[in-house]
């Protein structure tokens, strides 16, 4: 029988594949969720607030009109977000769309990995500065940029560079970015909505009450609601976004060494990457989740459960020496 390791045969690149793919749509399917619960949970409270006589009727259809609601608005939103998605990420990077000429290496090698994963040669770019990075963007694989660090291109050879580079253009090849997009677009949208029911908290019992028996238990229970939704939502909007781009990482990890067949290279420049001193502070923490590895912080193997976009470097490396 082959040697496994967290769970996956030696050659399981199929699998792997299948199950990132699968874990990331429940997730974002979860994250679509909570936010027509946050919706739905505001109208009800409001329904409930804006009843004169206190009896609750009526306040279901609030509920249902602000879930459906909440569902088009972050579906409009987010379609507006990648519309423009990539021009920002390029822009909060400092990422500079360079010439073959000016990285002949790096052109070469992107290139190779365009051919290997039956993608069109997206543009390459550099950003100026000695820490270890990299990311692509771009909704369309037509329309992609890979983008890595200048320390990168220095630190690197050229198969751990075909590493990092095939690990980004698996991002391109699986949507990643489209994804990461649509989950962080809806996850600010949460945050905001629920920030607004919070604050609306403050306002009410200035009002008249209710003129029937349950009057004043149903303010409360509006109330609670309300409370509920704006210190919870955000917090579990967020869980699914980390839980997402760890698994997007995964995903692309294993489809990396799908396109260059071997995952010594990958290896070699994660063991890089987790050692090098130097971090990309100048990053915004808006796009840290689309890097090959935070540009912030490492994250351990106890983070990575919590709060932590992308998973312990040392997870990575066993998963990717299974699968060799």
């Amino acid at each position: 029988m082959p040697e496994t390791v967290t769970g996956l045969s030696r050659t399981d690149f199929v699998a792997a594949i299948a199950r990132n793919r699968r874990n990331t749509a429940i997730l974002c399917i979860v994250l679509i969720l909570i936010g027509v619960a946050v919706g739905a949970g505001i109208g009800w409270a409001f329904g409930i607030l804006a009843d004169a006589e206190r009896t609750g009727e009526g306040a279901a259809g609030y509920a249902v009109f602000a879930g459906g609601f909440m569902l088009v608005f972050s579906l409009v939103w987010t379609a507006i977000a990648l519309f423009l998605g990539d021009k920002v990420v390029l822009g909060l990077t400092g990422a500079r769309v360079i010439a073959k000429h000016e990285a002949p290496v790096l052109w070469n090698v992107v290139e190779e990995m365009a051919l290997a994963a039956g993608l069109k040669m997206p543009r390459v770019a550099i950003m100026e500065t000695e820490a270890l990075n990299a990311f692509a963007t771009g909704l369309k694989p037509e329309k992609a940029t890979v983008a890595v660090t200048r320390g990168l291109l220095n630190a690197l050879n050229r198969d751990e560079l075909q590493g990092v580079v095939a690990h980004e253009m698996s991002h391109i090849a699986n949507d990643d970015v489209l994804y990461m997009t649509a989950v962080g677009v809806l996850v600010g949208l949460i945050v905001l909505v629920s920030d607004l029911a919070l604050r609306s908290t403050r306002f009410i019992g200035h009002g008249r009450g209710g003129s029937r028996k349950g009057g004043g238990l149903l303010i409360v229970a509006a109330v609670v609601v309300l409370l509920l939704i704006g210190l919870l939502s955000p917090i579990a909007a967020r869980f699914v976004q980390m839980a997402v781009s760890r698994q997007r990482e995964y995903l692309a990890d294993a489809t990396s060494v799908k396109l260059t067949r071997n995952p010594l290279g990958l290896i070699g420049a994660l063991e890089k990457l987790d050692q090098a001193p130097v971090r990309f502070e100048n990053a915004s923490k808006a796009v840290q989740h689309l890097f090959i590895v935070n540009p912030f912080r490492k994250f351990g193997e106890t983070a990575s459960a919590l709060m932590a976009t992308h998973p312990s470097t040392g997870q990575r490396i066993e998963r990717l020496r299974a699968l060799g």
